[in-house]
């Protein structure tokens, strides 16, 4: 295939048209599984139940159509810029027809689960109405031999070192992403694979650092202290951070949560008390929320926290707890009323404790606590803690109101997202890193590995995932930049991260052969740490659910 044929945007107009018809086929697979799902006119807990594997591809199905929206939209967007080239239409028009494919194919919903338009109850005489002509050329002409072999030339030449194809953000945002690129590499990639093997904490020299470059006070508001950046810049910085080291990427997340609560449902005295500290990175912030028995069902949510005068006395368990050792605050969820059945007798606690150590974790009175070992997402060290009477000053009740704390919970569950979406981007950019500077210095029957297409499709197919992904999480990122609902978005480009980051550190581990199964490589890390993105922020079901929930109320 010629250059002129991979720089052609004639496909751009079919594209269009295959969309609008993708688009109508989603309209009767959720019209479809709504009709199976709803009950005297109601929606139906126990048919959403009985038919989850349709509800959750349903989910799946959704995020394939946001996803192919903004491809487009990317397009559209770098062409009026004129910084659309053959990489980004390359990355685009493969992805597109990739894309269409697996709709009318099946959707993985995981390695092993895929959701096909027959599961959501459609036709074979629905499918073929809605498998226009210009679906069938797009799907021939896209994702071609030729078109992934020239787009493995531009990736060989062009290297991973920064990222595959323009992002399409402003030099203000891309400058942000320079200087993290630059502070990752100098202070946490050549150290990152060494604090893993060893489940060190991240040194807190890289802490101070991060909070010199203004990491933990991103998107607080400048009369707190913070920047006043958008959830845009979150990502940027989140992505790169985490393209080093999940955990590093992840310091930003403690912030980001406690921030985002104090700042939608503190007291005035509460920003002004905890918002700068947080900014400048004085106080440490970790979230306290899961129990060991409940998980993601919060409605059950035990621990209580009882007023007794000035102080309330918390009794109860929490459970993979982030960093909480050296944490000063903790942003406690406990249940206020215990004859307030659900979501409704929880509130949240601003609890502040003093710093720990390896020997003195806990050195609160009524605080006690013991490290999970885990397989990946080091740096920041897993908890369970247990709380007998541990004492917060009712001061310190987030809004200064009992009951709250599940909403006020919720108001955050959209930035979390996001943020992990970015920290997904950063993953599986790091597996690609990994597996590309491997499959071009390893030498096997007389030529490097990313000379031979198995090998270098792998390379080409993260590069168009994390290209989809990328832009799925920062449309979700603009929406909530610009005031927008955007849980949908939000919880679609996490759950699209996820995978994505799985699979990239699979085939980067892949690429590495049985090299990639020593722990000395840091490929070993990279699928150690990828394997958490579709578990935390909300399990890949759970947040399938969720978004099933949404699109079936309409």
């Amino acid at each position: 295939m010629s250059a002129t044929e991979t720089t052609s945007t004639t496909w751009l107009p079919e594209a269009q048209a295959a969309f609008a018809s993708v688009e109508a086929l989603y309209g009767q697979a959720l019209a479809a599984v709504r009709a199976r799902v709803t009950k005297d006119g109601k929606l139906s807990n126990e048919l959403i139940e009985t038919e989850q594997h349709a509800a959750h591809g349903l989910s799946w199905f959704a995020t394939y159509v946001q996803s192919l929206r903004e491809l487009l939209a990317y397009a559209d967007r770098l062409q009026a810029e004129g910084a659309y080239g053959e990489v980004e239409n390359l990355l685009t028009r493969i992805a597109f027809a990739e894309y269409l494919a697996q709709v009318f194919g099946g959707i993985p919903m995981s390695q092993g689960e895929f959701v096909r338009l027959s599961d959501f109850g459609l036709t074979s005489a629905d499918v073929a109405a809605r498998r226009i002509p210009e679906v069938d050329s797009l799907i021939a002409s896209g994702a071609t031999a030729p078109n992934r072999a020239r787009l493995a030339e531009l990736i060989d030449h062009n290297g991973a070192a920064e990222t595959i194809g323009a992002t399409g953000l402003d030099e203000t945002l891309e400058a942000i992403r320079s200087e993290m690129r630059k502070f990752a590499g100098d202070n946490v990639t050549p150290h990152a694979h060494e604090w893993h093997l060893k489940n060190d904490y991240i040194p807190l020299e890289v802490i101070t650092g991060l909070a010199e470059l203004g990491v933990f006070g991103l998107t607080i508001p400048e009369e707190y202290g913070g920047s006043g950046l958008g959830k845009i810049a979150m990502c940027v910085v989140s992505e790169e951070l985490s393209r080093a080291y999940i955990g590093v990427g992840s310091l930003g997340t403690r912030s980001e949560i406690a921030g985002e609560l104090i700042l939608v449902g503190g007291t005035e005295e509460q920003k002004h008390k905890y918002l700068p500290k947080i900014a400048t990175g004085e106080i440490l912030p970790t979230a306290v929320f899961t129990e060991p028995n409940n998980g993601s069902d919060l409605a059950n949510l035990r621990t209580r926290a009882t007023r007794e005068g000035d102080v309330y006395k918390v009794v109860g368990n929490k459970t993979w707890i982030t960093h909480p050792v050296r944490a000063d605050v903790m942003t406690l969820l406990v249940r206020t009323n215990p004859n307030e059945k659900g979501y409704k007798g929880l509130s949240m606690l601003l609890a502040e404790k003093p710093r720990g150590t390896d020997e003195t974790p806990f050195p609160a009175k009524g605080m006690t606590g013991g490290e999970i070992e885990v397989l990946g997402y080091r740096g920041m060290k897993e908890f369970e803690i247990g709380f007998d009477n541990f004492e917060v000053p009712a001061e310190n009740l987030l809004g200064g109101e009992e009951g709250k704390g599940f909403k006020q919970l919720m108001e955050t569950f959209e930035s979390a997202r996001i943020q992990t979406a970015a920290r997904a981007l950063g993953v599986a950019q790091a597996a690609l890193d990994l597996g590309l500077r491997y499959a071009k210095e390893r030498v096997q029957f007389g030529k490097p590995l990313f000379a031979f297409p198995r090998v270098f499709d792998k390379i080409v197919t993260m590069a168009i995932e994390i290209h989809v992904a990328r832009q799925i999480t920062y449309f979700a990122a603009r929406e909530k930049d610009e005031g927008k609902r955007c849980d949908l978005e939000a919880g679609m480009a996490k759950l699209l991260g996820a995978r994505v980051a799985w699979a990239a550190a699979d085939n980067a581990l892949q690429i590495h052969g049985g090299n990639g199964f020593a722990l000395e490589y840091p490929v070993s890390r990279v699928l150690c740490d990828a394997r958490i993105l579709n578990i935390f922020e909300g399990a890949a079901e759970i947040q399938a659910q969720v978004i099933a929930r949404r699109l079936l109320e309409g």
